[in-house]
């Protein structure tokens, strides 16, 4: 499913733990860490494709987790040119995401598994300083991690409730990584 500007609707998914880290995932057979994220299925809600994805990925189901909050926007990333597929119809020119941050239900992350569905995105994870995924991610992606993590800093590092008045604007989290 691509909408008439040629983005992708998909889910990110943060993790966060206490002690202020992220859940950083490595991609089965690379060396390259990213957030846990998928697509929109055509009828499917947001929120739905993201415990959908959270058990596809992770193994993990919507009682492992805590919701904290959603972003308030959809935000989008293009991708390289080399990575564009120019033979499909409608041809993808990035995603378009609306990020959730979670945190595990007592300490579950014994329970996250990268075989519970099909051919798993996944082989390996780690808990990550909150700014880390920022500087490793990689370079097309890392205008939406830095504002995304912006967004949820006030909830997953202060336990601030994800509202309007409780968001830091971009400058007072500038430097934060």
């Amino acid at each position: 499913m691509i909408d008439e500007d040629g983005y992708r609707p998909n889910v990110g998914i943060v993790i966060c733990n206490r002690n202020g880290q992220v859940l950083w995932a490595r991609r089965v057979r690379q060396n390259s860490w990213q957030f846990p994220q998928g697509g929109v299925d055509e009828g499917e809600t947001p929120l739905g494709a993201m415990y959908r994805e959270l058990y596809e990925e992770l193994g993990l189901t919507q009682h492992d987790v805590k919701l904290l909050g959603q972003s308030r926007a959809w935000y989008k990333y293009r991708l390289p040119k080399r990575l564009i597929r120019w033979t499909d119809d409608p041809v993808c020119l990035g995603q378009k995401q609306k990020w959730f941050l979670l945190s595990l239900t007592a300490e579950k992350q014994l329970g996250i598994r990268f075989n519970r569905e099909g051919h798993p995105e996944f082989d390996d994870w780690r808990w990550v300083s909150y700014w880390y995924p920022v500087r490793q991610v990689i370079a097309f992606k890392r205008d939406v991690y830095r504002r995304v993590l912006t967004e949820f800093a006030p909830a997953a590092l202060f336990g601030k409730p994800l509202t309007a008045e409780a968001r830091y604007s971009r400058g007072r989290m500038r430097g934060g990584y």
